[in-house]
């Protein structure tokens, strides 16, 4: 399907839309698109290049097919998740429009939607720009995706934030942007729990730098196998289990693609603890790890005095 067929699909659709009014400044004036025929609700944390994917599908185009016949031209060429889709402002409000949703509303749901380049490019644009590791989006819940989708596709791709790590309602988690299906959790119970107390865990104040150091510690102790090494290692054998494909992926193994979804009870548990310390001058450092040891379920806790949380109750807490 041509531009010109999308734009005679979009017409048909709004023929009963207002005339545009022509002032002496239209010219000055980024050019309106037209609505599109179907209005696809996006993900939480999309990125901007899955959306626009799933899109395309909803219409039977390509991406490529799709922009075209938005009025945005395309620069280069790249795939998820190892790059994201930037567009210029003109390119955001054909966007919007072709997609029936506000843009401030489309922006809230595609964190990497709104311009921060090319701003004082007018021209309806886009082009692809590669991401570290880091930043790489990570496949969505697959049913959460195909109830937004109009049922064309179960895949998107999101940049999801540390308090989404798991969908509670599908039990289904994907952990690591290698991953090309997306983990089964029903088997580990215990990872929806999690979700829902860092849920609450995120009205705390503190509850950012809380996770931060928690996360560091807890992904220390599992590469060097520390402290809760038997609960992790079942809780991966279970997920391994019911996710076959986990010991067939050839990109890493599956001990380190499940890695933030095997400590994410205990981080989510330390965090709490952390964010939630009494203040030091009625409290030591022994008194703070019997307290973190009863909320992480242990009979005790014993780091050495190199171990980082020995090290952040010692020196770095105030």
């Amino acid at each position: 399907m041509s531009r010109t067929d999308v734009a005679a699909r979009t017409r048909a659709a709004t023929v009963h839309a207002q005339p545009s009014v022509v002032t002496t400044e239209a010219w000055l004036r980024t050019p309106s698109a037209a609505p599109g025929v179907f209005r696809v609700r996006p993900l939480p944390a999309e990125a901007t290049a899955s959306y626009t994917q799933r899109l395309a599908l909803t219409y039977q185009l390509t991406l490529p097919q799709l922009l075209d016949g938005a009025g945005i031209t395309l620069n280069g060429h790249g795939t998820l998740p190892t790059a994201e889709l930037h567009l210029s402002p003109a390119a955001c409000h054909h966007l919007a429009a072709l997609a029936r949703i506000p843009l401030p509303h489309l922006t809230h749901a595609l964190p990497r939607l709104a311009p921060n380049d090319n701003t004082h490019h007018t021209a309806a644009a886009a082009h692809w720009k590669r991401l570290e590791a880091a930043q790489q989006p990570v496949l969505a819940c697959t049913l959460c995706t195909r109830h937004r989708s109009h049922d064309p596709t179960d895949t998107a791709w999101v940049h999801r934030p540390p308090h989404r790590l798991v969908c509670p309602h599908h039990h289904q988690a994907a952990p690591d942007p290698r991953l090309t299906t997306t983990i089964r959790t029903w088997a580990a119970p215990e990872l929806a729990t999690a979700h829902h107390a860092h849920q609450r865990l995120l009205r705390h104040p503190r509850a950012a730098t809380a996770w931060t150091t928690a996360h560091a510690i807890t992904t220390r102790w599992y590469d060097h196998q520390q402290h809760l090494t038997h609960r992790w290692h079942t809780r991966l054998g279970q997920l391994c289990a019911t996710n076959p494909h986990l010991t067939t992926t050839g990109s890493a193994s599956s001990a380190l693609l499940t890695r933030d979804l095997v400590i994410y009870p205990e981080t989510v548990a330390l965090a709490r603890s952390l964010a939630t310390l009494p203040s030091r001058p009625h409290h030591d450092t022994n008194d703070a790890l019997t307290l973190i040891a009863h909320r992480m379920n242990l009979d005790r806790l014993t780091p050495n005095a190199n171990d980082p949380l020995r090290v952040f109750l010692t020196h770095t807490r105030h």
